[in-house]
């Protein structure tokens, strides 16, 4: 199965890990990826702390856990390449919107591409 197709058809939890320039690292919680047709992930990021590490240092880490019984997933080792600010591509992609809070919907949103410089399964290596 290729990523797209996984990534579309499995449900599960998503982890982005980053560090700033000095080597701080932060985890969040993130959907599944966008999957390119070039073979890039991109992420919607918001202006928060996972948005400003990729700022001072490309490198990131997802880790997939596929819903169910068992470890089941994927890892990435990643690198940004390149991001746009709310495009048009940015809003056909998005999965949710949160009309009762119009807040939330005014915030700047980010679309973030990565090259994927390794795939590895969740468990193992």
């Amino acid at each position: 199965m290729n990523l797209k197709d996984y990534f579309e058809s499995t449900k599960g939890i998503g982890v982005i890990s980053t560090a700033d320039r000095e080597g701080k690292v932060n985890a969040a919680i993130y959907s599944r990826p966008h999957v390119m047709e070039n073979g890039e992930l991109a992420f919607i990021m918001r202006d928060r702390l996972t948005h400003s590490n990729v700022q001072e240092n490309p490198h990131a880490a997802y880790l997939f856990i596929e819903q169910g019984q068992g470890y089941k997933g994927k890892r990435f080792h990643l690198t940004k390449i390149r991001e746009e600010a709310d495009t048009p591509l940015l809003q056909t992609l998005r999965r949710r919107t949160f009309p009762n809070d119009p807040q939330k919907e005014t915030e700047h949103r980010y679309l973030v591409f990565f090259r994927i410089d390794q795939e590895l399964p969740l468990i193992g290596a």
